[in-house]
């Protein structure tokens, strides 16, 4: 059995906007770093239905390497600088895609609650945004996909959400919350990605430490949440990620590497076409 995981050496990007116009001039070049970087697989998430089209363009592209999910963000944009928390009319235009492209995806998302006070004003606009997730997750248990997840300033009630309505397949995305919180998380048997920007964020660095291995996927949210403030984030690094986090573990990143693919395949099992073990 040593050496079962000897196809398995490299990463899983649980969460990446591949299709944002960051990438438009130089897809290629990107797609052939992280590759070099060790990257077997990335997972391109979706923010609202005008970009489902081009994600499936992307994984057609690139098949067997970027992995579509569909879904709608629980933040949207009305114009570059002004954005608003999703409401069920946006969803209108998502579900007949999701249902055409299904057989195609891995996951719905990126999906979820975001309760920074400028995007919720009152219980309303909170009300709205738990009713897209409850759609979302009723559709991905219809399909039998897991939940690709935000959570911003909204970690505790978006897991009591996805508890309630029985949604057992979860990556729970950037978690921002308390490592308290995440466990009850972690005691629904949902999984936490882990993006690089953990090399200058105290809250990831404490999350990851109380967070057994078994319940961690690795993650870029590129182009955002990169090792540096500012600069366009990439796939290429999840090296990252992974090097950090075997640093607080205090394991090999070998062993992050194994575990954290592993934890990606089952809880991504469309992913096994591409990463034989």
């Amino acid at each position: 059995m040593l050496h079962c995981y000897a196809h398995m050496q490299g990463y899983v990007d649980c969460h990446c906007h591949i299709s944002a116009g960051d990438f438009d001039n130089d897809i290629e070049e990107v797609i052939e770093n992280s590759k070099k970087a060790g990257l077997l697989a990335l997972l391109a998430v979706a923010e609202h239905a005008g970009e489902f089209d081009k994600i499936i363009e992307l994984s057609q592209r690139f098949p067997g390497f970027i992995f579509p999910c569909l879904g709608v963000h629980p933040v949207q944009e009305v114009s570059p600088d002004q954005q608003r928390g999703a409401t069920l009319q946006d969803l209108d235009a998502a579900v007949p895609l999701i249902e055409k492209y299904k057989d195609h995806l891995v996951a719905v998302g990126e999906v979820g609650l975001d309760f920074t006070p400028r995007y919720v004003k009152n219980e309303t606009d909170k009300d709205s945004q738990r009713q897209v997730l409850i759609r979302q997750s009723q559709i991905a248990k219809e399909l039998d996909l897991p939940l690709n997840v935000h959570s911003r300033s909204a970690g505790r009630p978006t897991i009591h959400l996805l508890k309630e309505q029985g949604v057992e397949k979860v990556l729970l995305h950037a978690f921002d919350g308390k490592p308290s919180v995440a466990m009850e998380g972690v005691k629904a048997g949902y999984f936490f990605s882990i993006p690089p920007s953990i090399i200058r964020s105290e809250q990831k660095q404490k999350l990851v430490k109380q967070l057994p291995l078994e319940n961690i996927c690795l993650e870029t949210d590129s182009p955002a949440l990169g090792p540096e403030k500012q600069v366009r984030n990439e796939p290429k690094n999840i090296s990252v990620s992974a090097e950090y986090i075997s640093k607080i573990k205090g394991v090999s990143l070998e062993k992050v590497m194994e575990v954290t693919t592993q934890n990606a395949l089952r809880l991504f099992p469309k992913l096994k076409a591409a990463i034989r073990p």
